[in-house]
């Protein structure tokens, strides 16, 4: 995807997907279904090096609320009892997880008074929307660059092409030839954009299981080894689409312009600070940079302005205004507009 600074997808700026932009983010498709996303189940990692390679033993594992313990169980081998520390299975809960939002609230509240100020004033953001991995993404290819409107216009027949949603598979992405999307408005370098995410489908690189299964990092860097997805694109699929909870998407405009105005910083925070000036947010950035655009959007400081704001030249402002305005048109997935969000 012609991304720009750090893989971003032509844009770079405020928010989410879509129409949204500065403080618009996308809005739940009308056509998707509206289903929760699976929970993630994580492998167990033994702490003891003299752990037994033999079921020898019990594991007692203890969730309690999403949250696990350590369990100590003891387990006999040779005649010799070893105790062996594991950590058990954990389950990563979603956003749209019940009464995750709310445990979400609590926690930014409670650990960055300045954000409380923002949460107080703006009713809490919902994420019940979900849509298959590979739709989403192949969505959100189509989406890059575009108007909304005319993004919709072409997804709606690419959708068509491809015999309805049900119908965005792999195989029927593949068997569309670049002239047949060209016909519909998608682009040469977009075709072969959906082809190649098609193509690591079909070898098994990637699949929708193993995306909502994969931790964090792994998804970020298996997502950006495909032609046409960058960092910024990753981030709004894994809040947006798989409403992953600890999301900081440091690239995009829209967050580091709102943590300038939240903390009073005389400058825009540079993508290598933002780790650093929202540690607190953890484990719930993706909420956090939800509340951000919402803040830029009260202060009435559109995505196009933001570019002014960083100093940059003439031509510099221009291209980073033309990436921001395009990266929130970009409609990654289940989100129109922030506005719609909550």
């Amino acid at each position: 995807m012609g991304e720009q600074t750090q893989n971003q997808p032509h844009h770079d700026s405020t928010q989410p997907p879509p129409p949204p932009e500065s403080s618009t983010a996308p809005s739940p498709n009308p056509s998707s279904s509206s289903t929760k996303i699976p929970f993630r189940p994580r492998k167990i990692r033994k702490i003891s090096s003299d752990a037994p390679k033999e079921n020898s033993g019990t594991k007692s594992l203890s969730i309690v609320d999403g949250d696990t313990k350590p369990t100590t169980t003891t387990a006999t081998k040779n005649s010799k009892n070893r105790t062996v520390r594991v950590l058990p299975i954990v389950v990563a809960r979603t956003l749209s997880c019940e009464g995750e939002i709310a445990i979400a609230l609590r926690h930014l509240r409670n650990s960055d008074p300045h954000l409380a100020r923002v949460i107080d004033v703006h009713q809490p953001p919902t994420f019940d929307t979900f849509q298959p991995p590979f739709l989403a993404l192949a969505r959100s290819i189509l989406y890059q660059q575009l108007a909304y409107k005319a993004g919709s216009s072409i997804y709606s027949r690419f959708v068509s092409l491809c015999g309805g949603e049900a119908g965005v598979v792999p195989e029927a992405v593949l068997a569309l030839s670049p002239h047949q999307l060209r016909q519909i408005g998608v682009s040469g370098r977009k075709a072969s954009y959906l082809h190649d995410l098609s193509n690591k489908y079909r070898h098994g690189i990637l699949s929708d299981a193993s995306i909502v299964d994969m931790d964090d990092r792994s998804l970020f860097t298996m997502l950006t080894m495909v032609k046409g997805i960058g960092s910024w694109s990753v981030h709004m699929f894994m809040i947006f689409s798989l409403h992953r909870p600890d999301v900081l998407p440091v690239g995009d405009l829209g967050v580091r312009k709102g943590v300038q105005l939240l903390y009073g910083l005389e400058e825009l925070p540079r993508p290598s600070q933002m780790e650093q000036l929202c540690e607190k947010w953890k484990p719930y950035r993706s909420v956090a940079s939800w509340y951000m655009w919402r803040f830029i959007e009260a202060k009435g400081a559109p995505a196009a302005a933001v570019a002014v704001t960083t100093g940059a030249s003439p031509q510099q402002q221009q291209q980073q205004q033309h990436q921001h305005q395009h990266q929130h048109q970009q409609l990654l997935d289940p989100i129109n507009s922030i506005a719609n969000l909550g």
